[in-house]
């Protein structure tokens, strides 16, 4: 079954080599991003904004652990925010694709 994971990272830049390091280390699949987001946060109590690229990874769900650390390991935010979760339902290509990550001499879709 699949997982996915999203983050914000400063721009394209910052987050195409993270994303290639995690596709290298075959912890996820694919990464959409979304080059141009406007973020409104609380920050350290204080409202602050900022454009920021979206990312969102796509993985099986017995690497969403290992994907979420790794990830948190190479990400240059102070505090990333970083979400995972598991997909209840997902299309059968789609699931094939995602299970090629785990399965012994997988190269992915």
């Amino acid at each position: 079954m699949s997982a996915l994971i999203w983050t914000v990272f400063r721009d394209e830049g910052q987050a195409r080599p993270v994303v290639a390091i995690l596709l290298h280390e075959k912890l996820v699949a694919c990464a959409n991003l979304s080059v141009e987001i406007q973020s409104i946060f609380l920050w350290r109590d204080n409202i602050d904004e900022q454009h920021e690229c979206g990312v969102l990874l796509k993985t099986h769900q017995s690497l969403l652990k290992d994907a979420i650390e790794r990830l948190e390991s190479l990400h240059p935010y102070e505090t990333p925010a970083i979400l995972g979760w598991q997909c209840s339902e997902v299309g059968v290509a789609t699931d094939a694709w995602l299970s090629e990550l785990v399965e012994p001499g997988g190269n992915g879709g």
